[in-house]
């Protein structure tokens, strides 16, 4: 009799909305959220968006910066200005050889052998794209690791050597063949053992170590002050419009395309968020929808629930239906989100999986969709317990 009486004070199309609106919401979130976790080791591993925000920055060359060199160069002024500007994260220069160098290959029978002048450049190791054990450098070393961009080497595969009827060259073969690297200057000369160690998509340039260049700059050059033509500027927000529109005033030159993936990043992150918080407004509301509900349903109905009370009922057994339904409700809706986040995540891993060669983490959904269940029904059955005793116990 108990359960008909409580039975018959339930609205149906308010049960259904909230079921709908709670399994909409947790659906959204759990996929959301398993979303993230598993495509953030594919952009920071495969592509490097995630990384850092840097972009290598220059001074645009005229006709008359051409006829001055020296106007190619930051001044300690500028970039001063730089490290003051609220959008920049950090400055980071490179580094140039100022003296002379010369690479030449032994003769071998799998390289041809060539003489050629060369330059380096280096940065901070944060900033390279290229794991390597042998990136190590100091004064009693005779061997120098060198990092070249990956685009160096297509240029001699498909134009030089196609031109020249020279064999092209893979990444691991080249990496293989050692050669000599003369620097010479402040009337010094020495001959050091080298070799590709690494390429880069990220600078174009030949780099070396820092401690390296310091060293033979200092040993070889004569110029005792190093000039800087182009920095590493790490941004707080890529996507900030003032930075194009400083660099722009300022008639400097940036590498765009990677400036594009940092912003690329930002805005793949903040669509996440907006998913996420539109998920969480959609959960909140169900939940206050079903709270208010239920609420009226106890206050429309407080002369039977008074009644149950006077005659023995204790309010935490009349709290009881209620509770039961709420709950019930509740674990079925999420349980589907649950069920349902499993099958797209299986169906976009199996679709990302034909497209990039990545390995994911483990699922999230369980954990977070248990955790927040658990919540719920804590908050659900606490409410409704003291909802129905307010009402009773004060009506005594």
């Amino acid at each position: 009799m108990l359960l008909k009486l409580q039975r018959r004070t339930l609205v149906p199309s308010q049960i259904v909305g909230y079921a709908v609106t709670i399994f909409l919401g947790f659906a959204i979130i759990l996929v959301t959220a398993q979303f993230y976790f598993d495509i953030k080791p594919l952009l920071t591993e495969q592509t490097d968006i995630f990384k850092n925000n840097a972009a290598v920055v220059s001074k645009n060359i005229s006709v008359f910066k051409s006829m001055d060199k020296s106007k190619i160069y930051f001044t300690d002024d500028e970039l001063e200005g730089l490290n003051q500007q609220p959008f920049i994260k950090n400055i980071s220069k490179f580094s140039t050889a100022t003296f002379k160098i010369k690479a030449h290959s032994n003769k071998s029978g799998s390289m041809p052998v060539f003489y050629t002048d060369l330059f380096f450049e280096s940065i901070p190791a944060q900033y390279l794209d290229v794991e390597t054990d042998e990136w190590e450098w100091d004064a009693s070393m005779d061997f120098i690791p060198i990092i070249i961009p990956e685009n160096y080497l297509n240029l001699y595969n498909f134009g030089f050597a196609e031109s020249q009827g020279l064999p092209v060259l893979s990444k691991n073969t080249i990496a293989q063949i050692e050669f000599n690297i003369t620097a010479s200057g402040n009337y010094k000369t020495k001959e050091y053992r080298s070799k590709i160690v690494g390429f880069s998509n990220k600078v174009n340039s030949i780099l070396v170590p820092e401690p390296f260049l310091a060293w033979a700059n200092q040993e070889f050059s004569s110029n005792d002050q190093q000039k800087t033509s182009r920095i590493l500027m790490e941004f707080n927000d890529p996507s900030d419009p003032r930075i194009l529109e400083y660099l722009n005033e300022n008639n400097y030159e940036v590498s765009k395309d990677k400036l594009e993936l940092s912003k690329l990043a930002f805005f793949f992150k903040s669509a996440m968020i907006f998913v996420v918080l539109i998920a969480i407004i959609i959960i909140v509301l169900s939940i206050a929808f079903i709270l208010l509900s239920l609420n009226l349903i106890i206050h429309r109905n407080k002369e039977i629930l008074n009644n149950l009370y006077f005659i023995g009922y204790n309010y935490t057994r009349i709290a009881r239906f209620y509770q039961s339904v709420v709950s019930i409700i509740t674990i079925i809706s999420i349980s589907s989100a649950i069920t349902i986040s499993f099958i797209v995540r299986n169906y976009y891993l199996e679709k990302i999986g034909q497209l990039f060669d990545f390995s994911w983490t483990g699922s999230v959904i369980l954990t977070l969709g248990f955790s927040l269940l658990t919540i719920l029904l804590i908050i659900y059955n606490i409410l409704i317990v003291r909802d129905v005793k307010n009402i009773v116990v004060s009506k005594k």
